[in-house]
């Protein structure tokens, strides 16, 4: 083969080569990309599933906006704890890469626990953590913030103020859970608006968060409610 056709040929084969490492490589890119990406469509659904039985559950998601990322979660204080009674309000964050990692949730509502802070409502729970699958969901997250209520884990604490008085005076942290969840988390008395939708059936937990979101318009709220 001449000279000038082999140096062409080796030519031809790098560029081959140039263009295939280039098309791997943008493959690659755009298939992490799309991993990081948040699956909106299975939001959507968890949302459904979650506040079809809230009544029963005790915890519901509603969206705040438009934005399916950022969502608003309420749990509802378990029976014979300190928390009986009390609405739990959880800011809901979605990460790109859910559902492969795990939700951020942080209490708006104040609490007295060892495993939430009681200065900024940070949790300490080991599947918004390490524990974390995808094949948990945001439902099952919001229950184990329930069952946490009911079980608190002083030895592995978010607040060590509070799992030191749990430890040391069980009887006072209890009283000082009460007394948080009579003044942060329940209300002395029910709104017009709220209570027309309440006696409509719908939970009250749910028709709380439904109301602050749409800024307490009544109407917003009874369309929000029956759209599901």
């Amino acid at each position: 083969m001449p000279l000038r056709s082999l140096c062409l040929s080796f030519v031809s084969v790098e560029d081959n080569v140039a263009r295939e490492f280039r098309s791997g490589f943008l493959i690659i890119f755009v298939l992490r990309n799309r991993l990081k990406m948040v699956d909106f469509s299975r939001v959507q659904k968890e949302l459904v599933d979650c506040n079809r039985d809230t009544a029963i559950s005790g915890v519901s998601i509603m969206l705040l906006g438009n934005d399916l990322s950022h969502l608003s979660g309420t749990i509802t204080g378990p029976v014979a704890t300190p928390y009986e009674g009390g609405t739990f309000k959880i800011d809901i964050r979605l990460p790109d890469g859910y559902p492969f990692e795990p939700p951020k949730m942080q209490f708006m509502t104040k609490v007295w626990h060892p495993n939430i802070s009681s200065q900024n409502g940070a949790i300490c729970l080991d599947i918004l953590k390490d524990q974390w699958s995808p094949a948990l969901t945001l439902k099952t997250a919001l229950l184990s913030l329930q069952a946490l209520l009911s079980a608190p884990e002083p030895d592995d604490p978010q607040d060590a103020v509070v799992a030191q008085q749990y430890l040391r005076d069980y009887p006072t942290f209890v009283g000082t859970a009460r007394y948080w969840t009579e003044t942060f988390a329940k209300r002395s008395s029910i709104g017009t608006e709220e209570k027309k939708l309440v006696e409509m059936g719908f939970p009250e937990g749910l028709v709380r968060t439904t109301l602050e979101v749409v800024g307490g318009d009544e109407n917003m709220a009874l369309e929000k409610l029956c759209s599901g």
